[in-house]
């Protein structure tokens, strides 16, 4: 045997299946990618066929391959080849390589055989050259034009050409191409039908086409076919078969004369809702067909003459599917392995075995019925890969899985357990002794050199552990537990000590505390000396997060067998109950204190609106937690869309005592959306509000605010204008919110009243053409609604307009003062009526209308104003006229200028200078105007210290200057030439000295 060293679980226990959830390091082959179906087109490019498969195991697997169940000898043809898993045939050839294909993957553990995938060539052969002979009939009698195809493979697509390549024949009700067939059905032949026939066929893998030799078409001349009854000529199976969820498509087509009719039914039963008729009705099709569309179908060809009926049934399978596949198991040599396998399928799927990739029969040990495999008391030759194949005639499945047969002596594992275990007395000890081992080993417990005995405190429990209730010191000293089973033994040793129970004590039990104030709790713990002591804190059973709350809670170990709790500045949250937990190798305990903190209410329940009027609300709340200090108080705030945010509001009673859950809210204004809130406060402080009320709208009432600043406006000739400012939306107390406007006359005693029904509104404008300018008259507001007349502003005295002006301006004259400039300037009659404001003038180019004027206003008295940004040498029209408040006078009779031409474009050249001390001589070649710009009138001469940006400037009439340069330094001197359009281009620089001495530089 081998000796071990072991450890103490307490209440632990362990249940070994028979199925292993983890997968081990080594483990048989798993299929990754099995085969699929290969179509090769013999014209392919590729000229080789990939055949894939790719497993994991390890060891890795390795492969091989059967065709039609036989091994395939990779070596025995220099076409194949094996990369990793994948088979690949070069210049596949359908004789020799065509059939049902199989991945077979070993490794140590055993084989796995993949599903059949099944290489199949894609061809289309010729048509026989062979001339065909003429069909000849009457008019009017049906005829079959046989296509008879040549070899290919898979599935072709027909169709025929009528006379020549690309005229299609139309299939119609009278005209039918079968894809059964791919004959060509006329039920009643026509003139329009003589001709030239050739059948189409198509490839649907390769898409390559053929063409038949053409078959004549002729009518016979012995007279027209009389009518005669329906003819089916082409029909569906008597017996459909379809995979589920596939697309069914049945034909049915007859000869007759009259053309007849198609139509279809399910005997006994409704067609599918989702059958579609194609072909002029010739066609059933069935998408996605189900297990409830099989059935007897009928087919009925109808035409005067009588009918003719064709019945065929639908019969609808599916491939198998699994419903419980194979797991993964391991067992110990002699137990039972039973494995099942369960698939669903039309028909009903049979069920067969393989190991190892090989059929598996039924012997002494081993039963297959129904998919269940037995196996009675495995041993290490039954290991290896098993694969389930649920099988119909439509197709087959696989399910793989593994058996492993464990068959070993008792092992410990190095680490599994502890040399030394230590517990306090009274304590339940559980001592785990669990082998590595199949079969299941026999357990044996000695204390010492002596076997254990089992009593009411010591027990062996079924798994082989040794529990120990209610310990005390006898029970202390080594203890040795042995596995023994047909293969070997071994036995795992360890000590058992046994220590005084730990004590705790925690203080303060029971605390009131404020928030903000601070407290220190103290746990001390009375231990065995030998053992040493860590201890937690938790809050309200979690864990107290130190570094999260270190504003908060601090730990202070100030012994060793105590420690200290520091909580500072404390709020509502940290109220609860305080656990210290003292751990020790051999045991744990804990005590709870608790901690009650007083603080402001929380937030009391939602305000519920009870009861509105016109200007109350009546509210209800419920109270929130007072934090343990009672409410004194309740305040009730407001809000509306016209408050700035919460206020508090006026109630009955005035002071919401802490025992009260209920208020009047009063002097609140008619018709205006209101959100309420409560706040709760104790001799403490004030807690958070309660959540908002619903959105309520008090009652309409009539309005009772009048408008503010009623006052008069400038307007136009006999007309009265009276402004005021608008009643906010707050005051309007109600719907259909309006003004009356009342006036009169100075001295007289009637009013005269003016309804303005927009609550927006902020002005009246009354006209009268018997009113004179500046008539004073009375004037107030007043307000109205749905609900009733509100008050009247007071009485103000406001005079009507004196007009707008009357005179145009007079001697108008326009000037151009440069290129971009023209002066305007005029005259204005003084008036006593209509004073204007200001003068507004208008401008625009000869060439324009007068509606697309520029305009410029001149605020004032002033008579004149420059008009800038204008162009060159450009002919402008101008009008002036006054203007006021109440609008524009007439304008003046029209003036025209023009804008100056362009200043030359040409700098001066040719700049001499001669300097004598501080004074500069210049001269330079006189400036040329281009024709479209201005005469030079004269020439300035501009200077400047270097550094500095003001320039002086010497104005002449010549060719030439002289410059007095002030002081010492670098000088920058330019020229430009002066027109009537304003300054030329500047000359290039010239830099100057400013010193004593003569000489001269010509640029």
């Amino acid at each position: 045997g081998r000796i071990a060293s072991w450890e103490l679980f307490i209440d632990s226990s362990e249940t070994r299946a028979p199925c292993v959830s983890a997968e081990s390091v080594d483990y048989g082959p798993v299929f990754v990618q099995e085969p699929d179906d290969v179509i090769f087109p013999t014209d392919s490019e590729e000229k080789k066929v990939s055949l894939n498969c790719q497993a994991r195991g390890n060891p890795a697997p390795i492969y091989r391959w059967l065709r039609n169940g036989t091994e395939i000898d990779i070596e025995s043809d220099y076409r194949y080849s094996l990369i990793e898993g994948s088979f690949i045939i070069s210049n596949p050839n359908e004789a020799k390589d065509s059939g049902q294909y199989q991945c077979l993957t070993t490794n140590v553990f055993g084989s796995i055989l993949s599903r059949e995938a099944t290489l199949q060539f894609a061809y289309l052969g010729n048509f026989s050259g062979r001339t065909r002979s003429a069909v000849s009939v009457r008019e009017g009698q049906g005829v079959v034009l046989m296509c008879s195809p040549p070899l290919h493979s898979p599935e072709i697509i027909y169709s025929w050409v009528f006379n020549e390549f690309p005229s299609f024949v139309a299939e119609d009700s009278r005209r039918f191409i079968s894809q059964e067939t791919g004959n060509l059905y006329i039920s009643k032949v026509q003139t329009s039908d003589v001709g030239s026939y050739i059948c189409l066929v198509k490839n649907t893998v390769t898409n390559a086409r053929v063409l038949s030799p053409p078959t004549p078409l002729t009518l016979r001349n012995d007279g027209v076919m009389g009518e005669y009854e329906p003819k089916i000529e082409v029909h569906f199976p008597y017996t459909v078969t379809a995979a589920k969820g596939t697309t069914v498509k049945m034909e049915c087509f007859a000869l007759g004369n009259p053309v007849p009719t198609i139509s279809w039914r399910k005997v006994n039963d409704h067609n599918p809702s989702k059958a579609r008729l194609r072909k002029s009705q010739a066609v059933l099709e069935i998408p996605n067909v189900q297990l409830e569309d099989a059935g007897m179908y009928e087919c009925k060809a109808e035409n005067s003459r009588g009918r003719n009926v064709f019945r065929g049934q639908l019969q609808v399978y599916t491939y198998p599917h699994w419903v419980e596949k194979l797991n993964n198991t391991q067992l110990d040599s002699g137990e039972q392995l039973r494995w099942e396998c369960k698939a669903t399928g039309k028909p009903r799927p049979t069920y067969h075995w393989l190991k190892n990739g090989v059929p598996l029969w039924a012997q002494s040990r081993v039963e297959m019925v129904n998919g269940v495999l037995m196996i009675h008391s495995v041993n290490l030759s039954d290991a290896g890969m098993y694969q389930c194949l649920a099988e119909n005639k439509y197709g087959t499945i696989y399910a793989s899985a593994e058996l492993k047969i464990l068959a070993s002596a008792p092992t410990f594992a190095l680490n599994q357990m502890k040399k030394t275990i230590i517990i306090t007395r009274g304590q339940e000890v559980v001592i785990e002794c669990k082998p590595q081992a199949s079969p299941k080993p026999t357990i044996t417990w000695k204390k010492g050199d002596k076997a254990v005995r089992e009593n009411k405190r010591i027990t062996v429990l079924p798994d082989g552990s040794l529990q120990i209730l209610n310990a005390s010191k006898s029970d202390e000293g080594r203890y040795l537990c042995q596995g023994e089973n047909v293969f070997g033994s071994a036995e795992t040793v360890g000590s058992v000590f046994v220590k005084e129970p730990t004590r705790i004590d925690l203080t303060p039990k029971r605390t009131e505390l404020t928030v903000g104030e601070s407290i220190v709790l103290s746990c001390k713990a009375i231990h065995d000396n030998t053992l040493d002591v860590t201890f937690y804190w938790t809050l309200n059973g979690q864990p107290i997060d130190f570094e999260k709350e270190r504003g908060h809670f601090e730990s202070i170990r100030v012994q060793a067998a105590s420690a200290d709790l520091m909580i500072r500045n404390i709020l509502l949250m940290h109220a609860g109950r305080y656990g210290c937990r003292v751990q020790t190798t051999a045991d744990s305990v804990s005590d709870e204190a608790e901690l009650l903190v007083r603080g402001p209410p929380g937030p009391p329940g939602i305000v519920i609106v009870e009861e509105i009027t016109e200007t109350t609300a009546t509210l209800s709340w419920s109270p929130g937690a007072d934090n343990h200090s009672p409410i004194s108080t309740y305040n009730l705030q407001a809000r509306s869309p016209f408050s700035l945010g919460w206020q508090t509001v006026k109630t009955v009673p005035e002071n919401i005592s802490g025992d009260m859950e209920s208020a009047v809210a009063v002097e609140l204004n008619p018709w205006v959306e209101y959100e309420f809130r409560v706040v709760a406060t104790n001799k403490i402080g004030t807690g958070d509000p309660s959540a908002p009320s619903r959105v309520i709208r008090t009652s309409e009432a009539v309005p009772k605010t009048a408008p503010a600043n009623v006052s008069g406006r400038s307007g136009r000739r006999h007309e009265l204008v009276i402004a005021w400012e608008p009643v906010s939306e707050e005051f309007q107390n109600g719907e259909g919110f309006g003004y009356i406007v009342a006036f009169r006359p100075n001295g007289t005693r009637g009013w005269k009243e003016k309804m303005v029904t927009s609550s927006d509104a902020s002005k009246f404008i009354y006209r009268d053409e018997s009113v004179p300018p500046l008539t004073p008259f009375e004037v107030k507001v007043g307000v109205y609604n749905n609900k009733g007349d509100g008050p009247f502003s007071p009485i103000v005295v406001i005079c009507s307009a004196e007009g707008e002006p009357s005179a145009a301006p007079t001697d108008v004259k326009a000037t151009g003062l440069s290129v971009s400039e023209i002066l305007v300037a005029w005259k204005h009659i003084k008036e006593s009526l209509g004073r204007p404001q200001g003068f507004e003038v208008g401008y625009w180019k000869d060439m324009e209308q007068e509606e697309a004027a520029e305009k410029v206003k001149n605020e004032g008295n002033e008579s004149s104003v420059i008009l800038t940004g204008l162009e060159g040498n450009t002919l402008y029209h101008l009008t002036v006229r006054a203007y006021n408040a109440a609008g524009y006078g007439p304008p003046s009779s029209t003036v025209h200028a023009a804008t100056k031409k362009s200043p030359p474009s040409q700098a001066p050249t040719n700049i001499m200078w001669m300097q004598d001390g501080s004074h500069v001589s210049l001269g330079w070649e006189p400036v040329r105007p281009l024709a479209n710009e201005s005469d030079v009138k004269g020439y300035k001469v501009l200077f400047r210290q270097e550094g500095h940006s003001n320039s002086q400037v010497i104005e002449t009439q010549k060719t030439s200057a002289v410059v007095l340069l002030p002081d010492v330094g670098i000088y920058i001197i330019e020229v430009r030439a002066v027109s009537e359009g304003g300054d030329g281009t500047a000359s290039s620089q010239i830099r100057v000295p400013s010193f004593s001495g003569k000489f001269t530089i010509i640029f």
